[in-house]
């Protein structure tokens, strides 16, 4: 049964052909993602992944690694904190924050932490629907 606090870590990373792929499939084209000199000339020193590219790893979680089955996401609010990069491993921390078992919903905390600063990258709010497994 989950409770207020309980909490779910996952360690990932992206790389450049991530990025590639999700730039063609999203059609953001930004040089700032897949332009090797557009990055090194940006104010970042090289290329940065998509803000969405990132905070995907949320979708993964409640999609398949993270109670799954019978997930209907509800609602998801971000705020990128800081940029990310590929090949460097991060860290997304869900957290159960408020439950609406009348409802069976939950809101979580959403994290992603750069594992080798320990920087925070990603700030974010999700609502999940689970009427199989979030049953009080």
């Amino acid at each position: 049964m989950l409770k207020i606090g309980d909490e779910y870590r996952h360690k990932f990373s992206y790389t450049q052909q991530d990025v590639n792929d999700y730039a063609r499939v999203s059609g953001d084209t930004n040089p700032l993602h897949i332009d090797e000199q557009a990055g090194k000339e940006s104010m970042f020193g090289r290329n940065i992944i998509h803000g969405f590219l990132g905070a995907s790893v949320f979708t993964k979680i409640f999609g398949s690694l993270w109670y799954a089955d019978g997930h209907i996401y509800m609602s998801q609010n971000i705020k990128w904190l800081k940029p990310m990069f590929t090949d460097q491993e991060y860290e997304a921390v869900i957290t159960v924050k408020e439950i609406f078992a009348d409802k069976n919903r939950i809101i979580y905390d959403c994290k992603v932490f750069d594992v080798a600063s320990g920087d925070q990258t990603i700030a974010a709010e999700a609502m999940l629907m689970n009427k199989k497994q979030y049953v009080w």
